[in-house]
């Protein structure tokens, strides 16, 4: 299984965009890439993509990266064992409705 993860676009390799590097901050290391555009085109320098095998796949906004960046997080704080539930995954907590009493 392969999983994508979040990469922002730091260069253009070639003048047609084919192919760009992009990054992300892993802990204290820095993922560097290089990245085949052709499904989503050209993108500008800046642009957060999701990418898996060396090959971008969508777009992403600024609330599509904080729930997906929100997800590793919740899946690091596992592996370490110290995962809080509160702390992850806000996006599908519900605030608790009060009870009505019926007269």
């Amino acid at each position: 299984m392969c999983l994508s993860i979040p990469l922002q676009l730091v260069s253009l390799e070639d003048e047609n965009g084919d192919f760009a590097i992009a990054e992300r901050r892993q802990g204290g290391a820095l993922r560097r890439e290089r990245i085949n555009m052709m499904l989503i085109g050209p993108q500008a320098v800046g642009t957060w993509i999701l990418a898996s095998l060396g090959l971008a796949q969508e777009i992403l906004d600024d609330r599509e990266l904080a729930l997906i960046e929100d997800a590793l997080a919740a899946l690091d704080a596992s592996v370490a064992g110290d995962y809080d539930a509160t702390k992850h995954f806000s996006d599908l907590h519900t605030p608790r409705q009060a009870r009505s009493t019926l007269p």
